[in-house]
């Protein structure tokens, strides 16, 4: 483990794997830095590739309050110590996806960037309530973890209620438990209560970025990853053969290895 610190003084931590150019990834909701292994092992043939832990989670600290810049400072952390020219490609996978988009905007030093299924709601979404990122602060706040998992997988991902009861005996539960209040970060990453597809910040994005769905996930995940695309100047969007919203790294990182090396 290796650790970066924040612009506010937030100890990040993180991996790396492999030598040559730097492509950080990002992690999604309930990621932590060991998510990314596989990912990063198979990328660091070719790459010197990071998996870190988002603030809050994992060996990353979490100074208050939170606000969306503290996330992209992270990522500039990172960038700036481990890259010898000061730029990276970022992968981002589900709302870690949306949270490389956002930086992308901000004017980050990411040569390119490739996205995973990014859960904005576009037409024919689950629509979320409206007041979903202050209904996941106010069960934090009130110390009501697993309240705020269950939410979140009802009425984010959808997952039917007796089902989750069900993931409450896995083992993995305690540990979704403990990095809970993250799920409002992951909801500022994708815009806020409703997640729609944020068009004009993705107009801003001047570098090509790849916009991957799975062949097996559901049929609004596919179109989140192709509007994101569209919604690029120089996006574009492709299916690889996998599962509900994943991709098996073998598959995945030749894909992306090919879009890092394109000329533009």
């Amino acid at each position: 483990m290796k650790t970066a610190t924040s612009a506010d003084g937030t100890t990040i931590a993180y991996d790396t794997w492999g030598k040559g150019p730097l492509v950080v990834l990002v992690g999604g909701a309930f990621s932590t830095r060991q998510a990314g292994e596989e990912l990063a092992q198979v990328f660091a043939e070719d790459f010197k590739a990071v998996t870190y832990d988002r603030r809050g989670r994992g060996d990353s600290g979490d100074t208050q309050p939170y606000a969306l810049e503290r996330e992209l400072e992270d990522l500039t952390a990172i960038i700036a110590a481990e890259s010898p020219d000061g730029t990276a490609f970022a992968h981002g996978n589900s709302s870690g996806g949306a949270l490389v988009l956002q930086a992308v905007a901000a004017g980050l030093p990411i040569e390119k960037a490739s996205v995973f299924e990014p859960p904005y709601r576009v037409e024919g979404s689950p629509p979320l309530p409206d007041d979903y990122v202050r209904r996941l602060d106010e069960f934090i706040a009130a110390d009501r973890r697993e309240e705020a998992v269950v939410f979140f997988n009802v009425e984010a991902v959808g997952i039917p209620a007796e089902m989750v009861e069900q993931m409450k005996q896995d083992p993995m539960w305690a540990g979704l438990e403990a990095i809970a209040h993250t799920l409002a970060y992951d909801g500022h990453a994708l815009g806020g209560n409703d997640h729609s597809l944020p068009s004009s910040l993705l107009a801003t994005v001047d570098i090509p970025v790849l916009a991957i769905s799975s062949s097996g996930t559901v049929p609004w995940l596919k179109s989140s990853a192709r509007a994101t695309a569209e919604a690029i100047p120089n996006g574009r969007h492709e299916e690889l053969e996998g599962g509900f919203h994943q991709v098996a790294a073998p598959l995945l990182v030749p894909t992306l290895t090919k879009f890092y090396g394109e000329s533009e």
